[in-house]
Order: structure tokens, then C-alpha cells, then sequence
């Protein structure tokens, strides 16, 4: 899903099978599409998954920045 979605400029996509790194995917590569694998996690985890990647922020400085930046200017 994931590797498809990255293909659409503008689109930083992840898979994530646990909140660490449904987190880290925002906070450092403030990613807007998260993809969960539905065999491999159930549903208590992929809605601790949801709610963790929604509610965390990018942290918008330093190398997280720039990466973004660098991504951004690929398309």
C-alpha cells in the first residue's frame, strides 16, 4: 500500500504495526498516509495505532525538516 501511495507527489506514506513507529513516522518524516497491514495486526492495536498517528505533531526543524524538504523537492 504503502509503496504505491509513495509513488503520488505529495504523498509520504508508512506502514506501521505499533505506535512507536505510527509516532516516529510523524513526528520525524510527517507522514499523511498510514498503512496498516489487516492480517497482521488486530483491532485494538490498529486503533491505538490511528489514534497515536493522528494525535502527534511533525516537529518542523532541525534534519526532520530538512528530509521533508528533500522529499518535497523530488516531485
Amino acid at each position: 500500500m504503502a509503496i504505491a501511495a509513495n509513488k503520488i507527489p505529495g504523498i509520504r506514506a508508512a506502514v506501521c504495526s505499533e505506535p512507536f513507529s505510527a509516532k516516529l513516522s510523524r513526528a520525524h518524516n510527517d507522514t499523511n498516509i498510514l498503512a496498516l497491514g489487516g492480517r497482521v495486526i488486530g483491532f485494538g492495536l490498529a486503533e491505538m495505532i490511528v489514534e497515536i498517528w493522528l494525535d502527534t505533531e511533525f516537529e518542523n526543524s532541525g534534519r526532520h525538516l530538512e528530509r521533508v524538504n528533500m522529499l518535497e523537492e523530488i516531485y
